[in-house]
């Protein structure tokens, strides 16, 4: 798992208004919970800008003043009209914790399924994974090439180390190759083609048999 490093500074006053003057000046409030006492801190919306734009999870050490703790980003708030960073949540992690976070899903190779015209779906962005932080996989990549037109990859059906415990419903539909309108289209002219094959096969026999 990737590790990045924020460096913050311990919020004194926890008020709405203090919370405010620190947006004003491009601040962001946040929580580590998890932990024996919650930490609250502030640090510019420039050090999260690797962390919270990117697909990838991250372990976060944090450093507040002479607090040094380990964590994930467990919740990201943001203003509804500018995107702007409103509030992060972090969970405190150890390393002889397990933690349950969501690992993104990566779909690899060229479907056989969109090959012959179908569209291929990925139905789940991640997996809900519960594991030791060492054992936590930065993402699940599924290889697709074996996908036909109406096949799909459920989560019981993926191969993944026994230290992850997949929390999501066995069943669920990661990816799917589905049928598409031009693929019908295509179908339809094929079978078509070979009724008039066989159409004209059997006239041609026909012919045959009635010149004899």
């Amino acid at each position: 798992m990737k590790t990045i490093e924020i460096t913050g500074t311990l919020r004194e006053a926890l008020g709405k208004k203090e919370t405010k003057l620190l947006r004003k000046q491009d601040l962001v409030p946040c929580e580590v919970y998890g932990g024996g006492k919650n930490i609250h801190f502030y640090a510019h919306e420039n050090e999260f800008r690797n962390l919270v734009y990117s697909p990838d999870i991250f372990e976060v050490k944090i450093k507040v003043g002479k607090e040094n703790v380990k964590a994930i980003m467990q919740e990201i708030q943001f203003h509804p009209v500018t995107d702007k960073i409103l509030h992060i949540d972090f969970l405190q992690v150890f390393d002889d914790k397990k933690i349950t976070i969501n690992v993104p899903v990566e779909l690899e190779g060229f479907a056989i399924g969109v090959q012959a015209g179908g569209q291929l779906n990925k139905n789940m962005r991640s997996l809900r994974v519960k594991a030791f932080l060492a054992d936590m996989p930065e993402k699940f990549v599924i290889n697709v090439e074996h996908l036909s037109i109406g096949k799909s990859v459920k989560i019981n059906e993926l191969e993944y180390d026994d230290k992850l415990e997949l929390l999501d419903t066995p069943n669920n539909v990661v990816a799917a190759v589905k049928m598409t309108r031009s693929a019908m289209s295509e179908d339809e002219e094929l079978a078509g083609e070979e009724g008039e094959e066989a159409a004209e096969g059997e006239a041609a026999e026909g012919e045959a048999t009635a010149e004899k």
